[in-house]
């Protein structure tokens, strides 16, 4: 389970945070809105000793970005491990949480009634944050699904995505649709004959070796926590 340490610095908190950012990590939500409130300008986060990071803990920053949004603050992630970069890299959010410089502290209000020359960036860098928000709800199950493939067929994360990708393609089904399907299999459902046939296909074309006997689509896969 994730922990961290706070440390003031100057009018930000500097955040350092250990262990995995999952669906559990939500938990240290209320404590990092309350430092965010302590906060002069915003958080800093330390992610450098994050071994896992999936989408449930990118949308728990994400969480924290609006909230610093909605106070005039930012949330940067100052630095991070492996994990936590190769998933802002594939959902595309890296500059969400881009570092300000120097001399950039809280956001200032406007003053006058007149709106700034970035509010509409503004406004488009929210919509496009909630846009972001909303794609993220179907990640879970995605990732689990393709934990099953990894598990199945000893598929890297790579391939196993890009066997869902070419199976949701070929049988016209929409990617989450699929991944809460595969993950249903687990407890004992089984995927359409032509579905699995496509599946099949798709995992002997990425993966040659593998064995059909091992597809999940028969209910044979492992349960995994």
């Amino acid at each position: 389970m994730a922990t961290m340490d706070v440390t003031p610095d100057g009018d930000r908190m500097t955040v350092t945070v250990w262990g995995e950012l999952d669906l559990g990590s939500r938990r240290l939500l209320p404590d990092l809105h309350d430092i965010l409130t302590l906060s002069g300008s915003g958080i800093d986060l330390r992610l450098d000793a994050i071994g896992f990071c999936d989408c449930s803990g990118l949308n728990m920053l994400l969480d924290l970005r609006m909230r610093a949004l909605d106070q005039g603050k930012t949330v940067a992630v100052r630095s991070s491990g492996r994990a936590v970069e190769r998933l802002l890299d594939l959902t595309g959010t890296r500059e969400l949480f881009t570092a300000p410089g120097p001399h950039q502290g809280a956001v200032a209000p406007a003053a006058t009634d007149e709106p700034g020359p970035g509010a509409a960036d503004d406004e488009n860098l929210r919509a496009e944050v909630a846009q972001l928000r909303r794609a993220m709800q179907t990640r879970p199950t995605i990732d689990l699904a393709r934990g099953i493939l990894m598990a199945s067929f000893s598929l890297s994360p790579e391939a196993a995505w890009s066997v869902l990708v070419r199976t949701s393609q070929n049988t016209n089904t929409k990617l989450h649709h699929l991944a809460r399907d595969l993950v249903d299999t687990v407890h004992g459902s089984t995927l359409p004959e032509p579905v699995q046939q496509q599946l099949a296909a798709a995992v002997a074309s990425t993966a040659p070796r593998s064995e059909a006997a091992a597809c999940p689509a028969s209910g044979a896969a492992e349960d995994r926590d």
